[in-house]
């Protein structure tokens, strides 16, 4: 059964702790995380009252780590919803204010450069390579394709391109992700590799109005319908194949063969690819199109549980906005002046299509 309801703000107690290397800061006063499926890094804002820590202390620090903790109840337990590096460290001594901004523990994959040759060796093993590299606990799915079957090529792979002059660890990643069907992302201190798979089974219900369950559990609402995206659509992707010396053009659509003709068409071109994987690229570009068809913005008390990529179910509108979406971004933000609140992005194509 998901889980319809969120404690009411009266009734919890949040707490936040910012971890610095280790250690508690004194006197954190807000938190702001943006957690994102976009493959990118989620990114943080913490601020600092300098209290007994001078801010010739903060201006020495070379490298800084981040575990930014929130509880709900008054600092009995503890869950963490970020861990990552800060890159900019913002002071004001005269109102004795610090900034810390960064990124989670994907930014060490970003900031790492490759030319790399991995020779006989799938996605997976690459994945799992890389985390190690990191000291990142990993869970990956195996994958079975040695990486330069995807382009037709030989079975050594030099990164993301044959003629790459630079390249990053996450470029790479995303780039092998994409091509096997599967999501990337870092949560707290772990490589996720996986199967870009939906489930349908809620996470939480929003209710927009009281219904049978109980009443409204969102303080804001808002929601979109792109009309171009709930027409048939039509993606092509044509790649022009070095090794054969061939043109190929894959085609995926979800319109009826009725329809065909009056489908909306969208064209992208991908050099080396393999007949298989240009219909595979087809087929992800069409489910990622027809998936921004409708959006919601909801704002709700904060909690612990909801991350990018879980499905929500949305109930009380009595409209086709009843239906199941799939988060994309959270914000959530913690201080003394609102509380503990969060907002949350999701998108779904149409339940019901027309």
């Amino acid at each position: 059964m998901p889980a319809n309801n969120l404690l009411p703000a009266a009734l919890r107690a949040p707490r936040l702790q910012v971890l610095v290397n280790g250690s508690a800061a004194p006197n954190p006063i807000a938190a702001d995380i943006v957690s994102n499926n976009h493959f990118a890094a989620d990114r943080f804002r913490v601020t600092l009252a300098l209290g007994g820590a001078p801010a010739a202390a903060w201006a020495s620090m070379r490298d800084m780590t981040v575990d930014i903790q929130v509880s709900l109840n008054a600092g009995i337990t503890w869950s963490s919803l970020l861990q990552g590096r800060v890159d900019t460290v913002d002071l004001a001594p005269l109102t004795g204010i610090v900034r810390l901004s960064g990124r989670d523990r994907t930014a060490d994959l970003i900031e790492a450069p490759t030319q790399e040759t991995f020779a006989n060796q799938t996605a997976s093993d690459i994945a799992l390579q890389l985390a190690a590299r990191h000291g990142l606990a990993a869970e990956v799915a195996p994958t079975t394709s040695l990486v330069g079957r995807y382009w037709q090529l030989e079975h050594d792979r030099t990164t993301l391109d044959q003629f790459a002059d630079a390249t990053t660890e996450w470029d790479l990643l995303v780039a092998l992700a994409q091509a096997e069907g599967y999501d990337v992302w870092v949560d707290g201190a772990t490589l996720h590799f996986q199967p870009a798979v939906q489930t349908a089974d809620a996470a939480m219900v929003l209710r927009a109005s009281r219904t049978a369950d109980g009443p409204a559990n969102v303080t804001d609402l808002r929601l979109d319908r792109a009309l171009a995206l709930a027409e048939a659509i039509e993606v092509t992707v044509k790649s022009w194949n070095a090794r054969e010396q061939a043109a190929f053009i894959q085609t995926a659509t979800n319109a009826t063969s009725a329809a065909t003709n009056v489908a909306r068409r969208y064209i992208f071109l991908a050099p080396n690819l393999a007949p298989d994987a240009a219909l595979k690229l087809a087929e992800q570009k069409l489910a990622a199109l027809i998936r921004q068809e409708r959006t919601l913005s909801a704002d709700i008390p904060g909690e612990l549980e909801l991350r990018p990529r879980m499905p929500i179910q949305l109930v009380g509108t009595n409209s086709e906005f009843d239906q199941i979406y799939w988060i994309e971004e959270i914000v959530r933000r913690l201080d003394f002046q609102s509380g503990f609140t969060q907002r949350m992005r999701a998108s779904s194509a149409s339940a019901t299509p027309s």
